[in-house]
């Protein structure tokens, strides 16, 4: 099957920009040693005591969490409101080890995947502001606000997810345990 070049371009722009090495490269690295501030926290991030990455892992609960919002605006009526506003503030909690991981594993990148871990960490920031606004227009009272934010949020989402697959089964960026190598 073949890819359309519509998904491939846009990533092989971004892997051949050395743009991204410079001012946002910068920002990034610097936001990363404060998360990432020694070694046992790089460890700890890492997922060294799980024997492989952590960050693919911590994934699942904001996204799950924000989803489950989403549905829950769709098909839940007025009485899920509580429930949905509560899961985006959730998905906002899980999201500080979720990027804390993800620093980590950037840290230890270079070149094309790195230049692409800082468009991955840019829509994934980008997400989350989405969902901190959707939180706040729920919180505020204004539902269908919140409601539109995390639905936009959700979209931006897959695109960093597509950009996060990219690293991960392409580019191969995971730390991994010496123990699971093939024999």
């Amino acid at each position: 099957m073949k890819v359309p070049a519509a998904f491939i371009e846009p990533v092989r722009r971004i892997e051949g920009d050395a743009r991204l090495d410079g001012a946002p490269g910068r920002a990034l690295a610097a936001v990363a040693r404060r998360a990432v501030p020694n070694r046992a926290a790089e460890d700890a991030l890492l997922g060294t005591w799980l024997g492989h990455a952590l960050h693919p892992l911590l994934t699942d609960f904001p996204l799950g969490m924000w989803m489950s919002a989403s549905l829950l605006d769709l098909a839940g009526g007025p009485d899920a409101r509580g429930p949905a506003r509560r899961l985006v503030g959730l998905g906002l909690l899980a999201a500080v080890p979720t990027v804390a991981a993800g620093l980590a594993e950037w840290q230890r990148t270079s070149g094309p995947a790195r230049r692409v871990g800082v468009v991955h960490a840019a829509v994934n920031a980008t997400a989350t502001g989405l969902y901190g606004s959707s939180w706040l227009a729920r919180r505020r009272g204004r539902h269908r606000t919140g409601v539109a934010l995390g639905i936009a949020g959700g979209l931006v989402a897959t695109a960093g997810g597509y950009f996060g697959g990219h690293l991960t089964l392409v580019r191969k960026i995971g730390s991994a345990h010496p123990a699971f190598d093939p024999s």
